[in-house]
């Protein structure tokens, strides 16, 4: 720092603490400097000089740590890039973060408008005590990211993340690429390398939020990273003064992360996959972003070489970032890493890849700000990279999303981004926070989207790991019943179903079995039932026949009769290596317990699973049969709400034009409805052979005898 920043900067933060030393935080009150200022008096009546006396000090609370910090270094390149520029002055475009004045500008607080920055400024002063501490960054709760996302409700975050957001995104990816108007293969002069620029943590953090990193078209992302409540924003995880990590306070749940190196290392209950197919699924999150960014690299350096004749090579620490390969040994020389070499030859297909690379590099602690996200980039670019090459990069043994109740990315937790909550109907299985409330209030509310399930949906404790106390279980029916096990309890508040065989009977009335009543509409349990099916007849979940009886609870044998007991809390993976045991066989689905052959084709060694699939086969043949002679063909769709459709075009098959809601069954009897009900059922609980295979053969059998099908050589268990 030379004399005139260093008298400046200090006489700077003399003026400002004196004025805001209210509005900071004294718990680091040991953490500062005290000046007493001297004062001499005299007066004209007499030569006598009076004592000295010392005005209050004025104390700079946590003046140390942030000299220490990089917002205080006024060597660093971040505040001395300007200084052979002529005139030496930081541009309006980069004053907002390279200049402590540049902020105040932005924000308003030196009396220009707020949301941009009017002037350049003078490169010597850096991130001071009032960059921060002013009325107009106090009342700052809201940024708009370079994607033209507004982020409000942010609260002091905002003051971290007006900076930390990056220039770049997919929005500016796409807008770049859409102006070169070529191919994804096709080289063009008008592209070139589009940098997020640094530590563009709030990017990560916010996921598809804020679609920092470039998210490919066809595929979803995870959202905002939670973590914990108390370490959700910046200031809870750094100190706001030094910027360093408060690694005692990770230590309380990440046992001996108590510095960077450690924290790497720390991967979460909810990430058991290998992301980068290095094979390790233990190492730190870290690590395996470092692994999946250098298979992305591999697959940059096959595509340069294979599809455009001309190598690429990356240097972190030399602008602008990818060179030209020279050599061909895929290092980045001496000679070759600089501006009169960078890389000519881009493509859209290159452009997105190189962007999503860096991202990844760029925010260093990114696995912690957000780490699944940062890898879904990295695998999706690999991926598209790999499309197109002869040779693709081995990616095999990858994984791009996490198990079901973790993978934050998929339709169960994003459904509802673009309303902004998940309602109350929703809210107790599909986010964080929903299902403690319930188990504690026993009311549900609109909750924020998450990221999947977090540690505290289920755990009441984070020391001891204890989880919620569930009690009985209220169905859809109405029924109540308590499995014995607290485990198994709190997993069927959700693996329930929404609908029952009550709701179907209230819908239908006592409108006749076989004709068309106008307004009835098809009720679906919902997914992943399998509390409903263990429990059977008890709770009621499927539609069962009058007169008809059917299997209660599926008890299977002590040691093996609970969903925790049989499948990986975390992972949810079946535990196929326990089922060998007695079973002899690690396939579940071939697994049987009777000679009896329910389904009538002649196989008695086929597993049960093959007896419930023939079964709804023969369900859905006899369905599409008896609407067509109704008068409307009806087609199934299982990834397409809702479901059933009119077969336009009677091939038998639904076709895109046909599955969409516009299009969606109507011409409903109450057989066919009760019959829908049961397909879906089967279908919607992929587990249902196991949970309680004779109870969902008897609702598919029974179901198929209403409808008139054939069962000749099927029984009915």
């Amino acid at each position: 720092m030379n004399d005139r920043s260093r008298l400046w900067t200090i006489g700077a933060l003399l003026v400002a603490f004196a004025l805001v030393v209210a509005a900071c935080s004294g718990d680091d009150a040991g953490d500062t400097t005290t000046t007493a200022a001297q004062v001499t008096t005299t007066t004209a009546a007499t030569t006598t000089t009076e004592p000295t006396v010392a005005e209050p000090a004025v104390e700079i609370p946590f003046l140390a740590k942030w000299e220490a910090s990089a917002h205080a270094d006024s060597e660093a390149e971040a505040f001395r890039h300007w200084d052979e520029d002529d005139p030496a002055v930081v541009p309006e475009s980069c004053a907002k973060c390279h200049v402590g004045t540049g902020f105040q500008d932005f924000v308003g607080a030196d009396g220009t408008a707020a949301g941009v920055v009017d002037n350049p400024h003078d490169p010597d002063t850096t991130i001071t005590c009032t960059t921060c501490h002013n009325d107009a960054t106090l009342a700052l709760d809201s940024v708009t990211m370079p994607s033209g996302v507004v982020l409000t409700g942010l609260g002091s975050e905002a003051r971290c993340m007006t900076c930390h957001q990056g220039r770049a995104s997919k929005v500016s990816v796409d807008e770049a690429i859409t102006a070169a108007g070529v191919g994804d293969d096709e080289v063009s002069e008008d592209l070139g390398f589009i940098n997020i620029h640094y530590f563009a943590a709030a990017a990560t953090k916010y996921g598809t939020e804020a679609q920092g990193g470039y998210e490919y078209d066809g595929q979803s992302y995870d959202a905002y990273f939670s973590h914990v409540p108390g370490y959700e924003t910046c200031a809870d995880c750094h100190d706001s003064h030094s910027l360093e990590l408060k690694f005692e306070e990770c230590a309380t749940c990440h046992v001996g992360a108590t510095d960077i190196d450690a924290v790497r290392d720390i991967r979460m209950p909810g990430s058991l996959v290998d992301y980068d197919g290095d094979g390790d699924a233990s190492e730190g999150i870290y690590y395996e972003i470092q692994g999946a960014s250098d298979t992305l690299y591999a697959a940059m350096q096959a595509y340069t070489t294979e599809i455009l004749g001309t190598g690429i090579v990356y240097d972190a620490h030399a602008y602008p970032y990818f060179f030209a390969d020279l050599n061909g040994d895929g290092e980045a020389n001496e000679d070759e890493a600089n501006f009169g070499n960078q890389y000519p030859a881009w493509t859209p297909r290159l452009v997105r890849a190189a962007y999503n690379y860096q991202v990844a590099l760029k925010d260093p602690g990114g696995f912690a700000h957000g780490g699944k996200y940062l890898l879904q980039l990295l695998s999706d670019s690999t991926a598209d990279l790999n499309s197109v090459l002869a040779s693709p990069v081995v990616v095999e043994a990858a994984r791009r999303i996490d198990h079901g109740h973790f993978a934050g990315s998929e339709e169960a937790f994003r459904h509802w981004d673009e309303d902004g909550a998940v309602p109350a109907t929703c809210s107790k299985c599909h986010s964080a926070e929903g299902l403690p409330l319930f188990l504690a209030e026993g009311v549900s509310i609109g909750q924020d989207p998450s990221n999947g399930l977090a540690c505290g949906t289920c755990h009441a404790d984070f020391s001891t790991w204890d989880r919620y106390e569930a009690g009985a279980v209220t169905f859809p029916s109405g029924a109540s019943v308590d499995s014995g096990s607290n485990d198994m309890n709190l997993c069927m508040n959700c693996h329930q179903g929404r609908e029952s065989g009550a709701s179907l009977a209230a819908a239908i009335g006592d409108a006749g079995t076989d004709e068309i009543v106008e307004g009835l509409s098809f009720i679906n349990v919902h997914y992943f039932p399998a509390g409903a099916t263990i429990f059977g007849s008890e709770v009621g979940g499927g539609f069962e026949y009058a007169g008809k009886a059917y299997a209660g609870r599926f008890a299977h044998v002590e040691a093996f009769d609970t969903c925790v007991e049989c499948h990986n809390a975390h992972e949810l993976e079946v535990r196929t290596e326990s089922c060998a045991g007695c079973h002899g066989t690690e396939d579940v689905a071939a697994i049987r317990m009777s000679d009896t052959d329910f389904d009538g084709d002649g196989d008695t060694d086929e597993g049960l699973a093959g007896e419930v699939e023939t079964y709804r086969a023969m369900l859905y043949d006899i369905m599409q049969a008896y609407a067509e002679a109704n008068g409307t063909p009806i087609v199934y769709d299982a990834a397409s709400y809702p479901y059933f459709f009119a077969d336009l075009n009677g091939d038998g098959e639904a076709t895109p034009d046909e599955a969409n809601y516009g299009n969606r069954f109507a011409s409903w009897t109450p057989n066919l409805l009760q019959a829908a009900y049961n397909y879906q059922y089967a279908t919607k609980d992929p587990g249902a052979f196991a949970h309680n295979g004779t109870y969902v053969l008897q609702l598919l059998y029974d179901s198929i005898e209403s409808l008139g099908g054939d069962l000749t050589g099927a029984t009915r268990p």
